[in-house]
């Protein structure tokens, strides 16, 4: 609900903070003295386009700020969250809008600068108002059809019709996407038989690059080690160490044979070292002789197989060629082989394939149409219930000649939606015999603001927004009519915050709340401006209140008999 409005320097407005209540509120007052100012400012703070010449004469700027405070839960709140403005549940809502004189509007949200597109789109899920010459949703085509579902408390059945929705939508996209994946696997037939008969050939499997991979490493490592070896034995054969040491061998031993060494001592040293020598020698034959039987060992056990290595490579290179062709890791190869088989069975089967996805289609088609032939069972029931009591309502209104009607109409198949297969619309005629037609193009400014309160009498628990504002839905009535607007307000606001701008004592008296608003007022402070000039807001004590009803109904002089019907208005309320 709105629970504060302050207004500065807004047309006639200079200063003006006013504290709302829940309840009925009647704003009263003479013709002339403002009244509609309150609309225009609320209208301004929600977004609505408002010429400079609103600012107050002599000013350069005007300032209106809002302060709601819905519910934790309402519709508003989510909307703010998809805005990116976080509020706490129990945070209200402060909207303030300057005009200036010079330069764009500006708005703020609890100080957050906002665009009024946003404001707008906050407007009518806060405020609706009701009168000859607003819009709102009671008029508006689009949200008929939300107002009757929620009427009927039709949940479960749009739940029902919208599951069917998505269910039917689903099949349809299944029944395209069959159709789309075999035409073009039709169109890849002898492609698609080349490529599998090429990969059952290679018949690659899943981690064999990596094991080839790994096995060309091994490989290629003994081949270069078996090199080493065969390098070894070449060098071991071609320098012949063996037979160097035996013949250097055999000359020491004829030189130890000779009469100089053999009769000279045994510590001579020539003959020491000879000896010497020749055990050096004789070692050195023995190792060589054993190194040349290792090397020859080593090259037996570091046997290496060139086709192996070969065959290795060959078969690495083609599962990369066979990548590379298809577009996919190695690893992918055997996927994209069984996922060219499913499309070749896709079309050798695909008669079966596509008669099922039609299948389901038409089964899901059925499906939707039995939910919304329910849901518009439901709706046609709760539009007769609700002409009923909306008929019930117009008599005491003034309107009994008037008739009301929900029009369902049913709309093809193939433009139907989650919401199910009818057009709602609300339709009147104010008199026998007259077309039915739309309530704002059939009924006079009057007769629109007292339907808007009888719609809205039966649809009392719909709507989201929490304040209503009725602007002179009493014009051109009077006494037991005027009695039975108010009487209808004052039942609106029982579960809502009702704004009433009227004319009417009847109406008035209704109120729990009554303000009185005057063009003269009070000068304040040492602010020097043409009192003819400046709009006030009284809130009416019960003898002040009694006064303004007397006015109302006596005009310019309130007589004995005005006051005294005045206390009567009041006694009934």
């Amino acid at each position: 609900m709105l629970i504060a409005l302050s207004i500065r320097d807004f047309v006639l407005v200079r200063v003006l903070d006013l504290d709302l209540e829940t309840g009925f509120t009647a704003l009263t007052g003479e013709t002339g003295a403002g009244k509609s100012i309150l609309l225009a400012a609320l209208g301004f703070a929600l977004g609505a386009k408002t010429g400079r010449g609103a600012i107050r004469a002599g000013c350069d700027s005007a300032t209106v700020i809002a302060t709601f405070d819905p519910p934790a839960n309402h519709p508003v709140r989510q909307l703010l969250h998809e805005n990116d403005i976080e509020l706490d549940n129990d945070e209200a809502i402060v909207i303030r809008r300057i005009l200036r004189r010079n330069g764009p509007a500006k708005a703020y949200l609890n100080d957050a600068p906002v665009s009024a597109r946003l404001l707008q789109s906050m407007s009518d899920l806060l405020v609706e108002v009701h009168g000859q010459h607003a819009g709102h949703s009671l008029l508006d085509v689009s949200q008929h059809r939300k107002l009757l579902d929620s009427f009927a408390e039709s949940d479960a059945e749009l739940n029902q019709c919208s599951l069917a929705w998505d269910g039917w939508r689903a099949a349809v996209e299944g029944r395209k996407a069959v159709e789309a994946r075999l035409l073009r696997a039709q169109a890849d037939r002898e492609y698609l038989e080349f490529a599998v008969e090429e990969l059952d050939k290679l018949d690659p499997h899943e981690g064999e690059a990596e094991a080839l991979a790994q096995e060309r490493l091994e490989l290629q490592s003994a081949e270069r080690v078996a090199g080493a070896v065969e390098d070894a034995l070449k060098q071991l054969d071609k320098s012949n160490p063996e037979q160097a040491l035996s013949s250097a061998s055999r000359a020491l031993g004829r030189a130890a044979s000779m009469p100089v060494i053999m009769d000279s001592p045994d510590d001579a040293p020539l003959k020491v070292q000879l000896f010497a020598a020749a055990d050096a020698l004789e070692r050195a034959l023995i190792e060589a002789s054993e190194a040349y039987a290792s090397v020859s060992r080593l090259s037996s056990a570091s046997d290496f197989c060139p086709t192996a290595l070969e065959n290795s490579e060959t078969r690495l290179f083609a599962l990369r060629a066979a990548a590379r062709k298809y577009d996919v890791d190695v690893d992918q190869l055997a996927a994209v082989r069984d996922r060219m088989r499913m499309q070749l069975d896709e079309i050798e089967h695909s008669d079966q394939a596509l008669a099922k996805a039609k299948t389901a289609e038409i089964e899901a088609q059925k499906a939707f149409v039995k939910a919304g032939k329910a849901l518009s069972a439901k709706r046609c029931a709760a539009g007769a219930v609700l002409a009923a009591s909306l008929k019930q309502e117009l008599a005491p209104l003034k309107l009994e000649k008037a008739e009301f009607r929900v029009v369902l109409d049913p709309i093809p198949i193939e433009e139907a939606g989650p919401n199910g297969c009818d057009k709602i619309s609300f339709e009147v005629r104010t008199n026998p015999g007259a077309e039915f037609g739309a309530l704002h193009k059939i009924a006079s400014g009057g007769e629109v603001a007292r339907f808007a309160l009888a719609l809205k009498v039966c649809l009392a628990k719909d709507g989201q927004a929490g304040t209503l504002i009725f602007d002179e839905a009493d014009v051109g009535v009077g006494g037991a009519v005027a009695a039975a607007i108010g009487q209808r307000m004052l039942q609106l606001s029982k579960g809502r915050q009702v704004l009433a701008i009227t004319h009417s004592p009847q109406v008035a008296a209704m109120a729990d709340i009554q303000w009185r608003i005057s063009k003269g007022g009070v000068q304040q402070e040492d602010v020097d401006v043409d009192a003819s000039l400046e709009t006030a807001i009284d809130v009416l004590k019960a003898k002040q209140r009694k006064e303004e009803i007397a006015r109302m109904l006596a005009g310019a002089e309130i007589t004995k008999e005005a006051r005294a019907a005045a206390t009567r208005l009041l006694a009934r309320a």
